[in-house]
């Protein structure tokens, strides 16, 4: 299948950009990054510069292929990262736009690479618990209702890909904060810190340039691991029940 793809070109975080068109012929069982390659083969055979985008384990695990597709974060498929979007989801002919993430927080790097590195740096700040190293304890020795372990796998499914940060008109990366926030406050391991870990988190996300939730819920639609809203809302309790000196969760 023969393509046109118009793909954000850009040297570096202090150098303009500007959209490029490149003619493509893809197999329409070739995922979305394996198309780019073969793109960036052709480019390399003709001695031009080959677009830069990141990729890491092509499983959708990752949350490295963070691409703007035709608008929308990591394509036109719901719970699907770009690494696992097939182009037999798109027509013989069809012009792809293909752009990097757009937000403050994230400044682009080259081309369709940026810096995620404040997601990061979230995580240092409180994304973690303090427990005595030894001997692992046996698997049912802290009891965990099946409906609790269930939302905290579910928040703890996030990959960090920053598709929440991308899809929310204000750069608002409250998803992300509040999965990592929830998958480890709502177990018993996580409970000890988690006054500590909700006001350190939320204030780093502040200091990073990311924007307020506005309950457009975007986040939520584009989210490939369809991580639920209804974490920001449970932060939101935790943050200001911290702030006044509770312990109610």
């Amino acid at each position: 299948m023969k393509l046109t793809l118009k793909i954000w070109r850009q040297k570096s975080a202090q150098t303009k950009g500007a959209f490029e068109s490149y003619q493509v012929d893809a197999n329409e069982h070739m995922s979305f990054l394996e198309m780019l390659d073969v793109l960036n083969e052709g480019l390399v055979e003709k001695r031009q510069e080959p677009v830069a985008f990141e990729h890491d384990c092509r499983e959708g695990i990752c949350g490295t292929c963070n691409l703007v597709i035709n608008g929308r974060p990591h394509g036109p498929l719901p719970g699907t990262t770009t690494c696992q979007l097939h182009m037999r989801h798109f027509k013989e002919g069809e012009t792809i736009v293909i752009e990097p993430y757009r937000a403050q927080a994230f400044p682009v790097i080259k081309d369709l690479v940026v810096d995620r590195s404040p997601l990061d740096r979230i995580i240092q700040s409180g994304g973690f618990i303090s427990v005595n190293t030894g001997q692992a304890p046996d698997g049912n020795a802290i009891p965990i209702e099946k409906d609790v372990a269930s939302r905290a796998f579910d928040a703890a499914a996030c990959i960090g890909c920053g598709a929440c940060v991308a899809a929310c008109p204000n750069g608002s990366a409250m998803l992300f904060t509040s999965a990592k926030v929830s998958h480890l406050a709502l177990l018993p391991q996580g409970e000890v810190e988690h006054n500590r870990r909700v006001v350190s988190m939320v204030h780093q996300m502040d200091k990073e340039g990311f924007g307020m939730c506005s309950n457009i819920k975007a986040c939520e639609v584009e989210c490939p691991k369809e991580i639920s809203v209804t974490n920001i809302a449970r932060m939101n309790r935790q943050y200001f029940s911290a702030m006044i000196g509770s312990d109610e969760k």
